[in-house]
């Protein structure tokens, strides 16, 4: 192959998303004659997809200094634009503000451009960082409206995305999401550059789970993962999109999967360049492992996150509540709540600090908590907030003695969680729930209530909290047949038709364990088999 077809084959290849392809082709042209700055700017791209930033800077360089040897000097501090961008956000900043001064300076002998847009981003994101959101609104919509005037629709879907987060954080929520939304509407439809358009998926999936928009995070996550999957080659983004997976997952029930998609972020994460992200890929994991009751696993985990730069509160907290340390767990996850500034990062942690402090009895500490978390939630119209402040609300008037109060606010909590099909924080509810019922005398809505937490936590893996709903319910029904504790979870998972090894892995136990426990269960049961096992069991109401 000449370099002539080599050339026409890298670029469809590059058309074709066959980034890998695309770049090996490319630089076997380039080798064999100097690319031209257009495709000296195709190179880049395909390098950039499959995560080789060092030649991404290396060919965008060359084609920077092509486009001014050529007169094309607009040209030219785009390409420093994309450099200093992609520099800085690499985690080296003095060699990202070199090149946006190159640029800036080149800009001075441009006439009006739509590179002065682009070089509005810089500074916004200054202000980003300085929580400025009045400013980064300003700036963007100062960068997208120079957008709209030239047509340039990834400088307009990169400004509106920024410019919708800032509005929400100013809590003209309805305006934000509304532009966040707009610009995944140019990435759904193809309309922006490859790299354009795997900044604004993450950007808009980061925010739309920081500001707790589930069904958009869900949405738009799945739209990203068939972007990813229509570029097997692609190397960039993938971990940063296995890890909004997996926290979708888990909402959703999906803790096997979920733990999966982390552990495969994690390991993408470790080989890549998006380490700003590899603590949360832990930290995912930390959560799910804590979940299923594996706390060994949960605590290296939360330890990995550390030290990759990810505040592992408040699962940390949680994980040191469930281990019996309540004081270790208020006290841990109030030091991370001091030092969040921002309503909403305060509202993520919140939930877990009411639990924490009620579970050692400080009730007024809860209930402070609880004050705060209502003020966050009637600032942003939000679902989830709304489940949780709710939740919380419930928890504090069943531990204040007043179970009619509780069950109100718990089955609104339960209504949203319905809503948003998030299993746990269903089964949860419903301890609650039948506490309450309880406490009123029905003993009859209480043990349907308790039933259906049971399954749920069954279905999931929750070993904790399948562990504190038979100390809450009291004595199972199976007591009188001989069970254990052990073997009566052993046979509530049986029932839910897991196998041993699932089994195994939910309870923590080793597989030949969970064969014992079975034998067990066979002879005081007087079953042959696992089916009869079930039948017996639902017959007499033991799970």
């Amino acid at each position: 192959m000449d370099r002539v077809e080599q050339l026409q084959r890298g670029r469809q290849l590059y058309a074709d998303w066959a980034w890998d392809h695309a770049y090996e082709t490319l630089s076997q042209a380039d080798a064999a004659g100097p690319l031209e700055p257009d495709d000296l700017e195709l190179l880049a791209t395909a390098a950039y997809m499959t995560d080789r930033r060092d030649d991404f800077v290396a060919a965008l360089a060359r084609a920077h200094h092509a486009h001014l040897h050529h007169g094309a000097t607009a040209r030219a501090v785009r390409c420093a634009f994309w450099i200093g961008a992609v520099l800085a956000l690499a985690g080296r900043p003095g060699h990202g503000s070199g090149w946006f001064a190159r640029a800036e300076r080149l800009l001075e002998q441009v006439d009006d451009c739509v590179e002065r847009g682009y070089l509005l981003l810089p500074q916004m994101l200054q202000q980003h960082a300085m929580h400025d959101w009045q400013a980064v609104a300003t700036i963007a919509a100062e960068a997208a409206t120079i957008a709209q005037r030239y047509g340039d629709r990834d400088l307009f879907a990169l400004a509106v995305h920024e410019q919708g987060h800032a509005l929400v954080r100013l809590r003209r929520v309805v305006d934000g999401l509304k532009l966040l939304d707009e610009a995944m509407v140019a990435v759904v439809g193809g309309e922006l550059s490859p790299v354009a358009t795997g900044l604004v998926y993450c950007g808009v999936i980061d925010y739309c789970q920081e500001l707790f928009e589930l069904r958009r995070a869900r949405e738009w996550t799945t739209a990203m993962t068939r972007w990813c999957g229509q570029q097997p080659q692609m190397v960039a983004f993938t971990g940063r999109c296995l890890v909004h997976r997996a926290e979708i997952m888990q909402m959703g029930g999906g803790w096997s999967e979920a733990l999966r998609e982390a552990r495969e972020a994690g390991r993408r994460l470790a080989a890549g360049t998006e380490a700003d992200i590899r603590g949360l890929a832990y930290y995912r994991q930390g959560e799910l492992h804590r979940l299923r009751g594996e706390f060994e696993q949960a605590e290296e985990a939360y330890r990995q996150a550390g030290r990759h730069g990810w505040d592992p509160q408040p699962g940390l907290g949680l994980l040191r509540l469930a281990q019996g340390n309540a004081d270790a767990a208020a006290a841990a996850v109030s030091r991370a709540l001091g030092e969040r500034s921002e309503p909403l990062a305060r509202a993520a942690l919140l939930p877990a600090l009411i639990e924490i402090t009620l579970a050692g009895g400080d009730v007024e500490a809860a209930r402070a908590s609880c004050r705060t978390l209502q003020q966050i939630a009637s600032d942003h119209d939000n679902d989830i907030l709304a489940a949780a402040t709710a939740y919380a609300t419930g928890a504090l008037a069943l531990a204040g003695g007043d179970p009619p109060a509780a069950l109100v606010a718990l089955r609104r909590a339960w209504q949203v969680w319905q809503e948003l099909a998030m299993p746990y924080e269903i089964a949860r509810a419903r301890v609650l729930v039948g506490q309450a019922c309880r406490a009123l005398g029905d003993e009859d809505a209480a043990a349907l209530e308790f039933d259906a937490a049971r399954v749920t936590f069954i279905e999931l893996g929750a070993a904790p909290d399948l562990g504190h709903l038979d100390a809450v319910a009291g004595p199972a029904a199976g007591r009188g047949h001989g069970l254990t504790r052990r073997e009566r979870q052993v046979l509530r998972l049986v029932a839910a038709g897991q196998s041993n090894k699932a089994i195994a892995a939910a309870l923590v136990l080793s597989e030949r364990t969970v064969e014992r426990h079975l034998s067990n269960i066979f002879a005081k049961l007087d079953v042959p088999s696992r089916a009869a096992a079930t039948a017996y069991a639902y017959e007499h109401r033991l799970i």
